[in-house]
């Protein structure tokens, strides 16, 4: 399935617009509320709790690198990153969203791909915020 979703017109169109996007932090943020809008609407089952923690990690890392805190990303990462969110809040793409339960499949296999392609700038990334999030004393 997944190769088919990487051919399709509609991700076609989510690479050609992902540039725009990550030039843009506007929007980018912008991209960010519509991804956890589209969470929020769809409502995932506790089954797909991998799925919403990796999309949480992909919404925090376009955040930093919009607002300029994060610099680790290369370009062709943050490009696959956006152009995959950008179809994930897309209601028309290869299987449409207004379908039950089968709607959300490309995008979840979208997502879990970019996630195993891109693993290691996701770690990274990880890493890094726990850095920053870690307090030094002394």
């Amino acid at each position: 399935m997944i190769a088919r979703v990487l051919k399709s017109i509609f991700f076609k169109k989510a690479q050609g617009k992902a540039s725009r996007y990550a030039t843009n932090s506007a929007k980018m943020f912008e991209l960010a509320k519509q991804v956890i809008s589209k969470m929020q609407k769809v409502g995932f089952r506790e089954n797909m709790s991998d799925f919403q923690t990796n999309v949480q990690i992909l919404i925090r890392m376009i955040r930093a690198y919009a607002s300029g805190e994060y610099k680790g990303l290369p370009w062709k990462s943050i490009l696959s990153i956006v152009a995959v969110l950008i179809y994930f809040v897309s209601p028309i793409d290869l299987i449409p969203d207004f379908l039950p339960v089968i709607g959300i499949t490309d995008d979840v296999a979208l997502v879990v791909w970019l996630i195993k392609t891109f693993g290691s700038d996701i770690q990274k990334f990880s890493e890094w915020e726990k850095r920053k999030k870690t307090i030094n004393i002394g």
